[in-house]
This record gives structure tokens, C-alpha cells and sequence, in this order.
């Protein structure tokens, strides 16, 4: 079974934003700001879960369904412009990696590509 598209494009995002959001605020965190701590190791966790879900693990899934999650609930006090982005990624990355298609790729023992 190939590895569903949606699957590599949501794997492909957060490896994206997880790589650049951590170049973006290591300033921050050379400079000892007291969040950029906890910025930074989200920032890994969207490269964590990217990686694994290209090497078929399913808790990745989870991880990348948790971290959108986060994003959309401290989105809660922000513009409702940046609310409902991070809610219309949510819908799609849940869509992606919980379709038929991908979640039977995520299955043990299904045959990998």
C-alpha cells in the first residue's frame, strides 16, 4: 500500500513549520525570554510528529492532532481571523490523517511502501 497523499502532506506541513517556527524564535530563546522555552519545544514536537508520520508510526497521528489542538486553544484570545485558521487546520489535518485511507496505511501489520 502506498503511503496516502494526504498523509505526506500534512507530514510535509508540520516539518515545515516545525523547522521554520524553531529558526524563527531561537533569538528568543539566546536572548533567555521566560515562553521561549516552551515555543521551541512545541516547535520540535511538529518535527517529531512530521517525521513519524512519514515512518508510519500511528501515535504521530495523535501527536500532530494534539499539537493543532493547542494551537487552536490558545488561538481562543486571539483575532477571530487567527481562530478560525487554526480551526480550518484542524478540520483538515484531522480529515487527512483519520480518512479511511490513511488510517488503514497506520494499521499494524498493513503493508507498507
Amino acid at each position: 500500500m502506498k503511503r496516502p497523499i494526504a498523509v505526506i502532506v500534512v507530514a510535509a506541513l508540520y516539518l515545515l513549520v516545525g523547522v521554520v517556527g524553531f529558526v524563527y524564535h531561537f533569538p528568543e530563546l539566546a536572548a533567555g525570554h521566560h515562553d521561549a522555552i516552551a515555543i521551541e519545544i512545541t516547535e520540535f514536537l511538529a518535527v517529531v510528529s512530521g517525521a513519524f508520520l512519514l515512518m508510519r508510526h500511528n501515535w504521530a497521528r495523535w501527536l500532530a492532532l494534539a499539537w493543532i489542538l493547542f494551537h487552536v486553544a490558545i488561538s481562543l484570545t486571539d483575532p477571530i481571523g487567527k481562530l478560525a485558521a487554526h480551526v480550518a487546520f484542524l478540520i483538515f489535518i484531522a480529515w487527512a490523517l483519520f480518512r479511511p485511507a490513511s488510517s488503514q496505511w497506520f494499521r499494524p501489520g498493513a503493508p507498507a511502501s
